[in-house]
């Protein structure tokens, strides 16, 4: 995968430098310049050069007598997915990400991922996975391969497909191989930082820890799902119906094969006959404001429906998000059978 720094050239650098840049970048030649401090000054593609060129001058000169000078930029940690769309729609390909101080942090090519979401994403991947016994006796379950790569990978891939880059690992049982496995995330282009659970801390208790996300909204999942869920629409609904928290649900059908009865005081007041009722399970996604967070107890174990029951109960907007796309819990060895067969045939 190529780097952001791939498009990062410094100012003073002479025109024959560039040239020899874009053409290692392939179709997507534009390079963004940059002072000592690595701030923003402009842009520069192979069209500036040829313009250059034509008015007189040549491959010795500097890039700062032909670059654009007022390029077009995302403020990483600001809620501005409205402009990103406005980007990706009119066709603006690749985009910077700079710091309050116009440092440039990364580079978002819409050619390869769909969106560039303000989140953080904690996975958490410190399970025992127990009914997966003995493929996890000595490998913990996150590393368990479907398809080609660990389940925690597909999960890791598809939240960088949507251009979230700042990562939470918590893990404890054989968490070793996973720090080596995806090491700190450098040949994704994200950032991974680890959270170790010295005692189980239930499915968010391990959150408490993190201190210092770098965004308003965080995102907290299971390491062990698979789905395709369009995570801009869950972020997009998120701020639409102005939540608190948001959970992923899945819809579960009950089909009663006969007739149902309602009734008061003994008497039928209606019936239906052979209904079908639809229920929503949690399905393990979780999108919340960082500072409901504060809810969470430090070093305590603590699941993520307690964190829900204490925003309902304090009459925070708690919201399901109902998803009936691809989705499937990967926690015992008939699921895990039949990821095996999805892959070959889901679209992720």
């Amino acid at each position: 995968m190529r780097i952001y720094k791939d498009h990062i050239i410094l100012t003073g650098s002479k025109v024959k430098e560039a040239l020899l840049m874009l053409n290692e970048l392939d179709q997507d030649t534009i390079l963004f310049v940059v002072d000592l401090e690595e701030k923003l000054i402009g842009a520069l593609t192979d069209g500036d050069i040829r313009r250059g060129l034509i008015k007189g001058f040549t491959i010795d000169n500097y890039i700062d007598d032909i670059i654009q000078s007022n390029p077009k930029y995302i403020t990483k940690g600001e809620n501005n997915l409205d402009k990103i769309i406005e980007y990706r729609e009119g066709n603006f390909r690749i985009v910077p990400v700079v710091d309050e101080n116009l440092k440039v942090v990364n580079i978002i090519n819409f050619r390869k991922i769909k969106s560039y979401l303000p989140i953080d994403a904690v996975i958490m991947a410190g399970g025992r996975g127990q009914r997966l016994q003995p493929l996890t006796d000595t490998k913990p379950k996150p590393l368990l391969k479907v398809g080609s790569k660990p389940i925690m990978e597909h999960n890791i891939d598809r939240l960088a497909l949507y251009g979230i880059d700042d990562f939470w690992v918590s893990v404890k049982y054989l968490g070793e191989q996973i720090e080596e496995y995806f090491g700190y995330g450098n040949e994704k282009n994200i950032k991974i930082q680890y959270v170790w659970e010295n005692e189980p801390l239930g499915t968010i208790g391990a959150v408490s820890q993190i201190q210092n996300f770098d965004h308003d909204y965080v995102l907290i999942t299971n390491s062990d799902l698979l789905t395709n869920i369009d995570y801009e629409q869950f972020f997009l609904e998120f701020i639409e119906q102005k939540a608190d928290l948001a959970v992923l649900t899945i819809p579960y059908q009950v089909n009663v094969p006969y007739a149902v009865l309602e009734t008061a005081d003994g008497k039928v007041k209606s019936f239906k006959e052979k209904p079908t009722y639809t229920y929503y399970s949690n399905g393990g996604i979780y999108l919340v404001k960082k500072e409901m967070l504060k809810f969470i107890p430090r070093n305590a174990f603590f699941n993520a429906t307690d964190l829900m029951e204490i925003l309902i109960k304090n009459e925070l907007r708690v919201i399901s998000f109902p998803f009936s796309g691809y989705w499937l819990d990967v926690g015992k060895h008939e699921d895990y059978a039949k990821a095996q067969e999805d892959i070959k045939h889901i679209k992720f």
